[in-house]
């Protein structure tokens, strides 16, 4: 069920992270006029304090035309795309930041770095994913679509990871008990479609405590996911069905076009974010607009203070402890235990 205190839109979201007060932002490769317009806002509402990386020759005169008064901001010289997002990255693992953010550089370039087994942001035992968190018109709540820009196959321990992280998420901006429906053509299970069969998984795992703190529930296809028309017509009986928070989509393919889908055709605001990392790390488009780089600063904010803001859960030491911790490849990281663990 969702919080009657978890955010309807996300101005409301941006509006909470204001509250809470400025996160250090390092920005890796500050040289695009929109992520300095960005940066600029985002000052001047409180949200962040930025760390601005890149080519100084390319990042001054840019900067300057926007408004960004550098003796305001922290600016580090850097190289190349590379190098820029292993500035902001060794910023985060010195303390100096606490989110990173993607600038004007190729995502496939700067995951590279986020992943780095020696100096990256790799947690043991984390898979890494993408949330795209939307605001539809016409729709009562904000919704969750993952993974659609970092895992691109994922078999049934990665989903079951990648729904874990998005409920995590959830939890962080309010939502105590998020419904998760996991995704596929149809609502029944069938032998010839694998994702029907992995959803039927995840149902049964979630119930047995391997995926907590959210109702899951699956297979069911989109309409049924969202519209309690649909649910209605089709005789669903389901806790998740017609209100879904978070959904969970079969590939990476499938769950970009219905992110875009419902931006570009339906008229939907989005933020978008990588999850299980040491630190939350904005993940946009070169091509997304300043309003959507500021909500996803905001969700970035919430998330920082979630897991492990100084200061606001009382859990830095922590942090700072998994920031020292040594990162695992993927095919080394553990699948999910099969009971739950004792306490």
């Amino acid at each position: 069920m969702t919080s009657l205190q978890s955010p309807k839109t996300l101005a409301s979201l941006v509006a909470r992270a204001r509250a809470k007060g400025p996160v250090r932002v390092a920005v890796a490769d500050a040289a695009q006029e929109v992520v300095l317009a960005t940066m600029r806002r985002a000052m001047q509402e409180g949200l962040a304090e930025p760390h601005l990386v890149g080519p100084r020759a390319d990042i001054e005169p840019l900067a300057g035309a926007a408004g960004l008064g550098l003796d305001a901001a922290c600016l580090h010289g850097s190289g190349g795309d590379a190098d820029a997002a292993g500035v902001a990255v060794r910023l985060v693992r010195d303390g100096k930041a606490d989110v990173v953010m993607k600038g004007n550089l190729h995502t496939d370039v700067f995951m590279r770095v986020l992943l780095d087994a020696n100096t990256g942001l790799r947690v043991p035992d984390k898979r890494v994913s993408h949330l795209f968190l939307l605001e539809v018109p016409g729709h009562e709540r904000l919704i969750g679509i993952t993974d659609a820009a970092i895992n691109i196959a994922p078999d049934l321990a990665a989903k079951a990871q990648i729904c874990q992280n998005a409920v995590d998420a959830f939890h962080a901006i309010g939502v105590d008990a998020p419904c998760a429906a996991v995704l596929s053509a149809v609502e029944t299970v069938t032998a010839s479609i694998g994702s029907t069969l992995d959803a039927a998984s995840l149902t049964l795992m979630a119930r047995r405590g391997q995926i907590t703190g959210a109702l899951v529930d699956g297979p069911l296809a989109f309409d049924n996911a969202v519209s309690p028309r649909a649910v209605a017509e089709k005789g669903i009986v389901s806790d998740v069905a017609g209100r879904a928070d978070i959904l969970l989509v079969p590939d990476l393919v499938s769950g970009n076009m219905l992110a875009k889908a419902l931006e570009y055709l339906g008229g939907a605001k989005a933020a978008a974010v990588a999850l299980g990392l040491a630190a939350p790390v904005v993940l946009t488009s070169r091509a997304d607009t300043e309003e959507t780089r500021i909500a996803s600063l905001a969700l970035a904010s919430l998330l920082w203070r979630s897991s492990g803001a100084p200061g606001a859960t009382g859990m830095g030491k922590e942090l700072h402890r998994t920031l020292r911790a040594a990162p695992m490849a993927e095919a080394d990281c553990h699948p999910l235990p099969l009971t739950k663990a004792k306490k």
